[in-house]
């Protein structure tokens, strides 16, 4: 198969399949008829023809059923190729040039429980009437109606939604046009108007169902009042849905004060106002009418002084809990749905789902600005909507969080073995932020995207300056609000503002896969007093320079700073020249992980002990860390027989007692990855786990009474409950220090430990969430002969919870056991399992995959992970794809691995028609193209891959 331009098709869409639209969309009027098995769409679309006539007209229409189409004024005829999913509408006479015609359509679209875009099964209502919403990223709208399914289709919308009365909710976008009125017997009717802000048919919403609705009040600083509204799954902690309203204001307000083109100018007034606010919602809860009134004096004095950032234009902000989707947020204009499992506060939320809970919060609501109001052109600039949300939530999360506890949450990100960003950006399924082409839209909801892009959106930040920055991001919010923009209309606007050119930057940054790894010599002279940095930077794949800023420093014996710079790096070679400086004790490379990439420089081993103990940036203090762990672990791979080294592990022990460090980076500090940058190790699973296990029990033995103490000391140290976001992420670094320690501990696997664990996973009122899971796995993976009880009786109490239960299935599926293959099949028939539910598909199947010593290195792992890909397949493409990243190097796998490894894939593609799981097959095809080594090995014992066929040299 090849495309237009004669080229192998590996991708079902490139760039070429998306071009202008044939009209102008005005307008949509729709009404839905919905019934628990079909729903009855009347539309009337109002478009404009453009300069020349329109005689025919073809409408994105998949899987409906058309039950006529007409056009006031003319004779129309339709065709309906169902399986290309396109209807086509012809006009006689044609529509004439520059005018305005409506077009009436009446379809029935049926609701899926397993294909989770359109319309689908959410769960049900008490008394039985199915709950239905949809999912319209990116081509879901045209499973509800007829229309042009396309990011620049933005127009306004009047939604009447017909339904059953035993919904409590039936929503969808814009404000409600009157009160929801009787209809048929039994029926209600309700509609909506979405008028103010033009609107790209992937955000569009409707939902029918019955939810716990819980509101407030949100009140701007200068008085302007709309309602915030959460709607929960029936029989939800009411306080736990006020709680989560709660932090969706701070987002919010946040959002108001502290973004927008001047958000870093009178920067304390914009706090004391964040500070006020706090007050006059204290005063409003208690009913204190004096107070209430003396606070919005002072916050109307104050807002007046400053110019704040995006404002919310609607009448309700709604967020509706979503129990089955391939994703954790999803923004739709006015109504954001969120994972239910994410949605609020409660016993049940560990520490990382309490984190995202914030994260995805302000990252949806700010998509109403950026996203919603102004729109990428195309599926593929959907980065363009996702990297600046993205940046600014992790804005949000360091205000809240630290900037330091922050910024090295998103390295760990970048660095972590199993799915890290940098990891997967060389793997064989990698893709460009903007690739050649996809499969699907959700191909495009990768690391890449959510990780990598931001960073390059971040560099572009660092280049500029934040201030420069904030005025550029304004001006390409208001040049296209309401409108379509492309990545070369950000560019531009960033290039206006800043006076620099980033044309070159984005073109290898956007186009090209993986990163660029910076090879550094330093030399100084002591005559001179000159200090002297060559520097060499690796190519792209496809051979290009990459421009990128490079933040470093020289440091003192004290951790001093000699000397900090950020410069622009774009040529292949060069020299960093400083005068007038003294030598340094020890060089602070990348600070801040300034550019996406690595560093190559090997410093004495002192150099780096001093860093990670003096070293004034914080991510310097633990690149600095991770380069002494490689170190240890790859020695350790060499020689099995090695013994840990006493000066790494008295290393990592008074890091863990250090409380200033703790407090301000929290126990992810000390996370030592179970990988290495040697390629001779770095994808053989197993032997990297142990070895890991090795220098972690040597840490335990060598100071077991230091990890007690510290353990007891930082359980003594988290509060109960926490009334502030800033009070809870105190919390929660405490908690990480306090795991870690029993982390540590639990490889000496004695009964003594046992004990200790099994206090922590029991002791249910004095233990969060977090707490019990760490302590379960910890005792999973013990020889303690309780484990398979413990087992038992948790996996029972867990299905209780669909929070507590994905939970569950996360832990055990990322556990190390011998019989773990054997614990998941167990779990499979439990009622509470459902294959249909993404975020369980994600929990059980994704993180077992990605358990790569366990899936890919052993017999039984690859067996069941076959088996697993051909009953996923079907359901959800989505969460099959993902855990296909999982053979992303088998090339670098032992090669005692690589041809069971190979047969993997090479039967699935065999079993499966290309067809009907386009992205599967194609995904499966490419990472088997990225391992030829692998791949010539299996040939030669079991002959051609026919899937393979025509796609080699």
């Amino acid at each position: 198969m090849t495309g237009g331009n004669g080229r192998e098709r590996l991708f079902r869409y490139y760039p070429e399949d998306f071009g202008a639209l044939p009209v102008k969309v005005v307008h949509m009027d729709l009404t839905f008829d919905v019934y628990d098995g079909h729903t009855r769409v009347v539309s009337a679309l109002t478009a404009e023809t453009l300069a020349s006539p329109l005689a025919s007209l073809p409408l994105n229409a998949r899987d409906l059923d058309i039950l006529n189409v007409s056009a006031d004024g003319y004779t129309v005829a339709h065709t309906y190729d169902r399986g290309a999913a396109i209807l086509t509408v012809t006009f006689d006479p044609p529509v004439p040039p520059r005018t305005r015609f409506t077009l009436n359509t009446g379809t029935v679209c049926r609701p899926s429980s397993h294909v989770l875009e359109g319309l689908y099964y959410d769960g049900s209502c008490p008394g039985g009437a199915p709950t239905q919403i949809t999912q319209c990223q990116q081509w879901g709208f045209q499973r509800l109606v007829p229309c042009l399914d396309d990011m620049t289709a933005k127009c306004t919308y009047t939604t009447t939604i017909i339904a059953d009365d035993e919904y409590t909710n039936t929503i969808s976008n814009g404000d409600p046009a009157g009160p929801r009125l009787p209809g048929a017997p039994g029926r209600s009717v309700q509609r909506y108007e979405n008028v103010k802000t033009p609107m790209a048919p992937y955000l569009f919403f409707l939902g029918v169902g019955c939810y716990d609705t819980c509101r407030r009040e949100f009140e701007y600083p200068d008085g302007r009042t709309f309602t915030l509204e959460l709607l929960a799954k029936p029989g939800s902690d009411p306080g736990a849905a006020g709680r989560a309203l709660d932090i969706l204001a701070d987002a919010v307000m946040w959002v108001h004060l502290f973004t927008g083109p001047a958000q870093y100018r009178d920067r304390e007034t914009r706090n004391e106002i964040w500070r006020r606010v706090r007050v006059r919602d204290e005063a409003k809860r208690s009913g204190d009418r004096a107070a209430l009134e003396r606070s919005r004096e002072a916050l109307s004095r104050l807002i007046a002084t400053v110019t704040p950032g995006y404002a919310y234009t609607g009448a309700v902000y709604r967020e509706i809990a979503m129990q089955n989707s391939d994703f954790g947020g999803m923004e739709n204009v006015g109504n954001t749905t969120i994972a239910a499992n994410r949605i609020m506060p409660g016993s049940d939320v560990t520490d990382p789902a309490f984190e995202y809970m914030v994260r995805v919060k302000v990252h949806e609501y700010y998509h109403n600005e950026n996203g919603s109001e102004v729109t990428g052109r195309s599926p593929f600039e959907i980065w363009l909507n996702e990297a600046v949300t993205v940046h600014i939530e992790n804005q949000y999360h360091a205000f809240l969080f630290g900037e330091a506890y922050s910024r090295l949450q998103t390295v760990l990100d970048l660095l972590e073995p199993e799915a890290g960003t940098l990891v997967l950006d060389r793997g064989a399924g990698s893709m460009p932020i903007e690739p050649d082409g996809f499969n699907d839209p959700n191909d495009l909801i990768t690391g890449v995207t959510y990780v990598k892009a931001p960073e390059f959106v971040r560099m572009i930040e660092t280049l500029m300056g934040k201030e420069t920055f904030a005025e550029g991001l304004g001006l390409y919010h208001d040049r296209f609000r309401h409108a379509n923009a492309s990545r070369d209309d950000w560019i531009r606007c960033m290039e206006e503002v800043s006076g620099q050119d980033f044309s070159g930057m984005a073109a290898a940054w956007l186009k090209e896969t993986e990163y660029p790894v910076l090879t550094v010599t330093p030399a100084y002279d002591p005559a001179a007093r000159r200090f002297v940095l060559a520097y060499r930077q690796s190519r792209s794949p496809g051979g290009r320079t990459w421009e990128f800023p490079f933040r470093f420093a020289l440091a003192d014996a004290d951790g001093r700073d000699l000397a900090d710079r950020t410069v622009r790096i774009a040529d292949e070679t060069g020299e960093i020249r400083l005068d007038d400086v003294d030598s340094p004790a020890f060089l602070s490379l990348n600070r801040g992980y300034s550019f996406y990439g690595r560093v190559a420089y090997r410093p004495p081993e002192d150099e780096l002990y001093l860093q990670v103990q003096r070293d004034a940036d914080l991510i310097g203090r633990f690149t600095a860390f991770c380069a002494l762990a490689d170190r240890e672990m790859v020695r350790l791979l060499e020689d099995p027989d090695a013994v840990v080294s006493g000066r790494f592990t008295d290393l990592c022990l008074g890091l863990l007692a250090d409380d200033r460090l703790m407090e301000e980076a929290g126990g992810q500090f000390l996370t030592i990855f179970p990988s290495v940058e040697d390629e001779r190790f770095s994808h053989h699973y197993r032997a990297l786990h142990d070895a890991k296990r090795k220098i972690l029990a040597a840490i335990a033995a060598r100071g077991r009474d230091t990890l007690l103490r510290v353990y007891r000391r930082a359980a003594a140290g988290v509060p109960g409950g926490s009334d502030t976001l800033e009070e809870e992420a105190r919390a929660i670094r405490r908690r990480q220090r306090k795991n870690v320690s029993l982390a540590i501990l639990a490889t000496l696997d004695t009964p003594e430990v046992h004990r200790l664990i099994a206090r922590q996973f029991r002791d249910l009122e004095a233990t969060a969430a977090t707490d019990r899971l760490v302590a379960f796995r910890l005792l999973l993976e013990s020889s303690a002969p309780e484990r398979l009880e413990t087992l038992a009786a948790f996996s029972t109490e867990s299905a209780r919870n669909p929070v507590a239960w994905e939970s569950f299935l996360s832990a055990v599926a990322g556990s190390d056991c011998d019989d773990l293959v054997a614990v998941l099949r167990g779990i499979e028939p439990s009622p509470a399992f459902s294959i249909e539910q993404a975020d369980q598909q994600r929990a059980l199947y994704g993180r077992f995959a990605l358990n790569r010593k366990r899936s890919l290195e052993t017999e039984e792992g690859r067996a069941y992970l076959s088996g697993v890909l051909r009953r996923l397949a079907p359901v959800n493409e989505y969460s099959t794809v993902r855990a296909l990243d999982a053979f992303a190097f088998i090339d670098g796998m032992e090669p005692r691995y690589r041809v069971p490894v190979v047969a993997v894939l090479a039967d699935l593609l065999s079993s499966f028609d290309p067809g009907a799981y386009p992205s599967v097959y194609n995904n499966a095809r490419r990472f088997l193209l990225r391992a030829p080594e692998a791949v010539r090995a299996y040939e030669a014992e079991y002959g051609e891959i026919p899937a393979l066929r025509g796609f080699r040299p």
